[in-house]
């Protein structure tokens, strides 16, 4: 079997097609590997690559290897590109799992060895005993309640967190939680103890993580028996890794280092579920003798793509910030990344679908073009827009907004309201009260709650009332009777038969997909980054939290190939106060020339054309003198100088100087070595926006200053 597998593997490997560091991570020596790949690299070819080299090579059998990863849609992608080397889809090859699907085959074979007889089954619906464990809690037991608490039993386990532990460790951490620690720590505990019945135990999906882990730590004879099974390891999306999936690869390990990791910190999203990137981050200290490749190369996305979600992440903070991947495009030039700012939500949709239909007609497919934003609540006026402008589409990750159960369960309750006869005859405008005081007693509080459930069912609710304020607004005769027959007929227009269409999805739900055209929308503050990182006065409460929001904006934006717009609504609701302001995310970013460049541009007045000036970065206001119009803010705006790049700077620019034998300031002054190291351009095309550096200075110094920064920058 050996021989068979490792000539086709020999056969279909193309080594020859592979770029210089790809080459480097697949001919890596066995033992530890870390391949930092950034989004577009070609990371999936790469470690499929390194598995065939490390079989055909006789390094290892093909049955030897377990490459585990995140979600089933991963696996079967790694399976697939596995048996087009002749490496996968039959016995006695490569295994690829998701983590939970390894560790359920491996405990049902090792069950018996470790507990016996006790029979156990797996717990896939775990409401009905969460909803006991909140009742003797004397917690509600509504859906989105136990939602947020079944998520929150879900972190404490991802995170190793027992339920004796739960409320200290979240009052250490700080952490958000949906309900009081001691109740929520009630009802994990209670949740555990109901999983044991006299008919045997119940286990969910971390179960299977932990007593797999168990069984391998405690039991020298299955831990033997795996072992000399699985000899070497692959792990995609490293950075994902929560603290249980890195206590079951340790176990699978043991001693030994046969361990090839493949991940990219900046596309670290889901914190909120206990991944961490910092096993990703810590892997060399782990192993000081791992061979560490970085993966830069795009392959998806055209240059000016790539620019700009290199200048996203560039701004980033915090120890992730300091192993960003600087993306290097390899496609063919495309369009500059267009941003737009409209009024209203209505218009920015209207606009977005008509944005939609110009590419169709000039030949992209439907599905190849995606509308993507931060809550599944958004997606409302999309849907709208996207209809009435004949356009197929499809929701991923999620259902269409008229057939989500709390949007289902708000209307019905209008329509119960509605055929009450003590309700006053509210109109219009007017309505919008109505509808808020009926949806009220469903859950719609004043102030967006705790909880990521809640908050989605709170935002899909405030959607209800946006819809009515906007219809009230243009029919000042609406009434209970013709706002639902509005709901009804806009619910019945979004069930087109199932085809392929634009795709709507939240970022979280993009996360792994591309399209040749992407849309970025609602990218206002207070929706990216999300309301619940923001104190009311706009001050950040939680700075990790905001820079895994900046995260999914980098996330959108490496999702386009080849056309990518980025828009915000400075009103939710047509003809609503234009209270919102663009994303903070977007500052530096939107380019002086972009209609969009102004927050509220007056360009004229009665006496003629009016002066433009630009703008602060930070607060929007016109810049007045030379100092701030170097700087690119308001000399009262806080500074975000890296102190560090400033010093780097400086050096080199006295040493520039002084072999030049010019004066210090003619290479650059310190106003622009200051805006450097605020802004840290990533590319030509970023440093020549900063005023005071022209083409004759990109010639002379550009590449200097650029790899300075790009130095700071990896650490």
């Amino acid at each position: 079997m050996m021989v068979r597998v490792t000539v086709a593997a020999t056969q279909k490997l193309r080594l020859d097609e592979l770029d210089a560091e790809q080459a480097a991570a697949v001919r890596a020596p066995r033992g530890p590997v870390c391949v930092l790949a950034g989004a577009g690299t070609g990371k999936t070819r790469t470690i499929t690559h390194r598995i065939g080299h490390l079989v055909s090579a006789g390094h290892v059998r093909a049955d030897q290897v377990l490459a585990v990863t995140f979600t089933a849609r991963a696996a079967g992608e790694l399976r697939s590109r596995l048996r087009a080397l002749g490496l996968g889809g039959e016995a006695g090859q490569v295994q690829a799992r998701t983590f939970h699907a390894a560790a359920l085959r491996q405990l049902k074979y090792f069950w018996p060895q470790v507990v016996g007889d006790v029979p156990w089954k797996l717990l896939d619906r775990k409401f009905p005993i969460v909803a006991q464990a909140a009742g003797r809690a004397g917690l509600a037991t509504d859906t989105d309640t136990l939602r947020d608490l079944t998520g929150e039993i879900e972190w404490a386990k991802g995170s190793l967190i027992a339920p004796e532990d739960y409320a200290a460790v979240v009052a250490r951490l700080q952490r958000d939680a949906p309900f009081e620690a001691s109740k929520v720590a009630a009802v994990y505990s209670g949740y555990e103890s109901l999983k044991t019945t006299a008919e045997g135990l119940w286990l969910d999906f971390d179960d299977l993580l932990l007593h797999t882990a168990a069984a391998l730590e405690d039991y020298t004879s299955v831990a033997e028996e795996f072992r000399g099974r699985y000899r070497s390891f692959v792990v995609d999306e490293y950075q994902d890794v929560t603290p249980l999936q890195q206590r079951v690869l340790d176990a699978w390990l043991g001693e030994r280092d046969d361990l090839t990791v493949v991940g990219d910190a900046n596309q670290t999203i889901y914190s909120f579920t206990g991944a961490s990137p910092a096993f990703l981050l810590d892997f060399s200290r782990r192993f000081p003798e791992a061979t560490v490749i970085r993966l830069e190369r795009d392959y998806r996305s055209t240059p000016q793509v790539v620019s700009l979600a290199n200048r996203v992440i560039g701004a980033a903070r915090g120890r992730i910030a300091g192993t960003r991947l600087q993306l290097i495009g390899q496609r063919p030039d495309g369009p500059e990344p267009a941003f737009a700012e409209y009024d209203d939500e209505p218009a920015e949709a209207a606009a977005v679908a008509a944005a939609v239909t110009k590419l169709l007609a000039k030949g992209v497919p439907a599905a190849e073009i995606a509308v993507l934003y931060r809550i599944n609540a958004q997606s409302e006026a999309y849907e709208q827009a996207l209809t009435e402008a004949g356009i197929p589409y499809q929701v991923r990750g999620g259902e269409g907004f008229f057939n989500r159960t709390d949007v289902r369960q708000a209307v019905q309750a209008l329509r119960q309201a509605a055929a009450r006869d003590d309700l006053p005859d509210a109109r219009g405008i007017e309505l919008v009260n109505l509808v808020r005081a009926v949806l009220a007693r469903i859950g719609l509080t004043v102030e967006e709650p705790v909880g990521v459930q809640a908050r989605e069912r709170w935002s899909a609710l405030m959607a209800l009332v946006n819809l009515t304020e906007e219809l009230g607004t243009h029919e000042p005769t609406l009434d209970f009777g013709g706002l639902l027959r509005e709901l009804a007929a806009r619910a019945e227009a979004r069930h087109p038969p199932t085809v392929q269409g634009v795709t709507l999805a939240s970022l979280h739900a993009a996360k792994g997909l591309e399209w040749d055209a992407v849309f970025l929308v609602g990218l206002a503050d207070g929706t990216l980054p999300i309301q619940h990182v923001l104190g009311h006065d706009g001050a950040v409460s939680d700075e990790a939290a905001l820079e895994e929001e900046r995260r999914l904006l980098y996330v959108g934006v490496t999702r386009a190939r080849e056309h990518l717009q980025l828009s915000w609504a400075l009103a939710r609701s047509e003809g609503g106060r234009k209270v919102r302001r663009r994303s903070r995310f977007l500052i530096g970013l939107v380019p002086d020339d972009s209609p969009a460049s102004r927050i509220a541009p007056n360009t004229t007045d009665r006496r003629g054309p009016k002066r433009v000036h630009p703008t602060c970065r930070v607060c929007g206001r016109p810049l007045l003198n030379t100092q701030a119009t170097m700087l690119g803010r308001c000399t009262r705006c806080p500074a975000d100088v890296d102190t560090e790049l400033l010093a780097a700077l400086q050096e080199w620019r006295r040493d520039k100087a002084e072999s030049l034998k010019l004066p210090h300031f003619v290479v650059f002054s310190d106003t622009t070595l200051t805006a450097i190291a605020e802004q840290r351009p990533a590319d030509d095309r970023a440093l020549v926006a900063i005023p005071g550096i022209g083409a004759k200075k990109l010639q002379t110094y550009g590449a200097d200053v650029l790899a300075i920064v790009r130095s700071r920058l990896n650490g």
